[in-house]
């Protein structure tokens, strides 16, 4: 898609389909046009008086600068702020062009109160569009091959808005790559798949990399990788990708991804309905390496170090059975009570290592429980760590960006559910009762000392049924919009 900024009034400005956001409390827009004007007005009005309660859409006469426009009312979607309305819209306004084949769209942000928005429009439009239909044969490619996106801005902003359309194109570029990775069939997306793509994104920004095969995983005594992906045809992986900045960082910042390519639940095995969905358990691992190619080029001011790690979980005679005993890199011994809690035991192995790469600070992000989903539901995600400061910056990051974390306790108490009188600790909690609380709690037995430490549990919004605010059906590359933020901005105060 063509994305490009225009700084002429919407009367020399021409377009198959203009998009108009309105707002009860803001202008985010300027109209020279008195036809234009008079409809955009008339919408107002009707919205205001409770008559219309869906889009405006009208013909234009021969001779406007737009063949048709479209007018939406930001009060009507109740559940969030009008940045995430603007990119809602954004995305409905690029849709409705592409029903009607409308291959020329403008979008209206040319008020002062709207230079702000400029880069959420792009990232509307990028995010909006996108569509995975790789696999079928008839394909709806107008979107991202046909349609010119132009955002009609006020030429007092021109600096400002170029800006913000370069940083938000590159970061929701990023965010598409990650669904990419998370859509893909479990028998193309291997541990060995992401660890080639990573390879790749490192030599395109620039990236320090390591990569482990299981070789390199028994040598260096990370078990957790190894055992979960015993069972499978495809061998385990960990992705250790750096950002290190031009001066010296006194923080370094370990991203750890987990990263199950597909999960049968092994020995334990799941329910067989929607077990596909199981593809996405890597959706942490996503969210981390195209975290890390975004902030490849941003180039914060800070150390980034992101860990993948990645493995199948399956059944087979060399899998991992209930009972069994391993002990992990920090010393602890853990018995496999289910082997369907198999995330927490990869991520064993990327805490560890992020200790090793000197992390002042830690965030893993993992489609670790269903507890979670019921807890929080589908479009909000858990949020535990040991450090308040960090937890703070983790939540602040989503807001600016439409992701929602909630804060959830580590109850003490609850750790006692993970004894076990045959090792140091058990990998699923007794009873069954918080279970996103005592996996976190488990995880925490693993964190290197004196680390702040946040865990992401994303398994809520992986994925989407339907359609929702801008995103297509499927895969959202939920947490990777927060990273970056949290990366960019973190010697920002602390909010």
């Amino acid at each position: 898609m063509n994305i490009k900024l225009a700084f002429t009034p919407v009367s020399q400005t021409a377009v198959d389909l203009l998009v108009f956001v309105l707002d009860d409390e803001q202008v985010l827009h300027e109209v020279d046009d008195p036809a234009i004007r008079a409809h955009v007005q008339r919408a107002a009005g009707q919205y205001r008086e409770k008559t219309l309660k869906r889009e405006y859409f009208a013909t234009l006469p021969e001779g406007s600068p737009a063949g048709a426009l479209v007018a939406y009312w930001s009060p009507s979607l109740k559940s969030w702020n009008l940045w995430e309305n603007v990119k809602t819209f954004t995305a409905r306004g690029l849709r409705l062009a592409r029903d009607y084949r409308q291959a020329r769209i403008g979008i209206v942000m040319n008020s002062a109160a709207a230079a702000p928005l400029v880069g959420k429009v792009a990232e509307g439009a990028i995010v909006g569009a996108y569509t995975f239909d790789r696999y079928k044969q008839e394909k709806d490619e107008f979107l991202q091959r046909e349609a010119q996106v132009t955002i009609l801005v006020h030429p007092d902003h021109s600096a400002d808005a170029e800006a913000r359309k370069a940083r938000y194109t590159w970061v929701s570029e990023n965010v598409n790559r990650a669904r990419d990775l998370i859509n893909e069939p479990g028998n193309v997306c291997t541990p060995e798949y992401i660890a080639d793509r990573a390879a790749e994104v490192a030599k395109e920004v620039g990236l320090e990399i390591e990569i482990l095969d299981p070789a390199g995983l028994k040598a260096r005594g990370y078990q957790g990788c190894l055992r979960v992906g015993a069972g499978s045809a495809h061998p385990p992986r960990m992705v250790i990708l750096r950002h290190v900045p031009r001066k010296a960082s006194k923080e370094t910042i370990a991203l750890v991804g987990k990263g199950i390519t597909f999960d049968t639940g092994g020995i334990s095995l799941k329910p067989g309905d929607h077990m596909w969905e199981m593809k996405g358990d890597m959706a942490g691992a996503a969210a981390v390496l195209y975290a890390m190619r975004a902030l490849g080029r941003i180039a914060p001011d800070v150390k980034v170090v992101g860990i993948l790690c990645c493995a199948e979980n399956f059944p087979d005679a060399n899998a991992q059975r209930p009972g069994d005993i391993w002990t992990a890199k920090n010393g602890k011994s853990v018995v496999v009570d289910n082997t369907d809690a198999e995330g927490r035991l990869v991520l064993t192995d990327g805490l560890h290592r992020a200790g090793e790469e000197g992390a002042t600070h830690i965030v893993d992000i993992a489609t670790l429980t269903g507890a979670c989903l019921r807890a929080l539901g589908p479009s909000v995600a858990g949020v535990l760590g040991t450090d308040r400061e960090l937890i703070r910056r983790v939540i602040r990051s989503g807001e600016n960006h439409g992701e929602a974390f909630w804060e959830l306790p580590l109850v003490e108490e609850y750790r006692d559910a993970l004894k076990t009188p045959y090792a140091d600790i058990n990998n699923i909690a007794s009873g069954g009762l918080a279970g996103a609380i005592t996996a976190s709690l488990f995880l925490r037995e693993f964190v290197p000392k004196g680390a702040a430490w946040a865990h992401l549990d994303i398994a809520g919004p992986m994925f989407k049924e339907k359609d929702w605010k801008y995103y297509e059906a499927g895969a959202l590359g939920f947490g990777l919009k927060t990273l970056v933020d949290l990366s960019e901005r973190f010697h920002d105060p602390v909010p």
